[in-house]
């Protein structure tokens, strides 16, 4: 038999694709439920910090401890909405979080990649999350073609602070990739909607029929 895992999420930087693919995977099983992003589950507190200027906020006021502690306390809330039985389909899962909070980390504090992660996963660490199959889908293997895949299939170029914070999130991610922090890596650069999602099933089902570890 089989075991499914409660949650499948999939991960990546902007426009990689990861919504279309999240639905493609609903389709395939009554036993998928999409559960969608943290800030469908816990909409007040983000609804609070973007009355005045949400950008400013995020990339500024927060401190770091407490844009984490915000990220991870809708995860959890988006966790608790999965049906019983239901395997949670998760739009960005508990490392995309970590990454996008190490990527705001890293610029607002001056620090490397490396140690903007490391900070981020201590204060993840201080608490027990649910297992995931996390799988990351990356628009190249290499972070400035990744990024410039991205950034050109924006409607409309990034402004202000987002294209370096974008450029560090993208290298965060394969930093990430490189440590182990994803069950699998999908490399997108020249593969079809199709392709893709051949690779995330097949990394699904690998994850899935793997025998478990003690």
């Amino acid at each position: 038999m089989t075991r499914l895992p409660e949650f499948i999420s999939l991960n990546g930087p902007d426009n990689v694709g990861k919504t279309t693919q999240l639905e493609r995977l609903a389709a395939r099983s009554r036993d998928f439920q999409l559960l969608g992003s943290v800030h469908e589950h816990d909409a007040e507190p983000w609804r609070r910090v973007a009355t005045d200027d949400y950008a400013a906020w995020w990339f500024e006021r927060s401190t770091t401890t407490e844009l984490t502690r915000m990220l991870l306390d809708s995860h959890a809330k988006r966790a608790n909405a999965r049906g019983v039985g239901r395997v949670g389909l998760l739009d960005r899962g508990l490392p995309m979080l970590l990454a996008v909070s190490a990527a705001t980390c890293s610029l607002k504090d001056g620090l490397t990649v490396p140690d903007a992660l490391a900070r981020v996963v201590d204060i993840a660490a201080r608490e027990a999350h649910p297992p995931e199959t996390a799988i990351l889908l990356m628009p190249a293997l290499d972070a400035e073609q990744s990024y410039a895949i991205t950034s050109a299939r924006e409607a409309r170029p990034w402004t202000g602070v987002y294209p370096s914070y974008q450029r560090t999130l993208h290298q965060v991610l394969l930093h990430q990739a490189e440590e182990g922090a994803y069950t699998a890596v999908v490399d997108c650069e020249g593969s079809s909607v199709e392709g893709v999602h051949a690779g995330v099933i097949g990394n699904i089902s690998t994850a899935i029929l793997a025998p478990e570890t003690h």
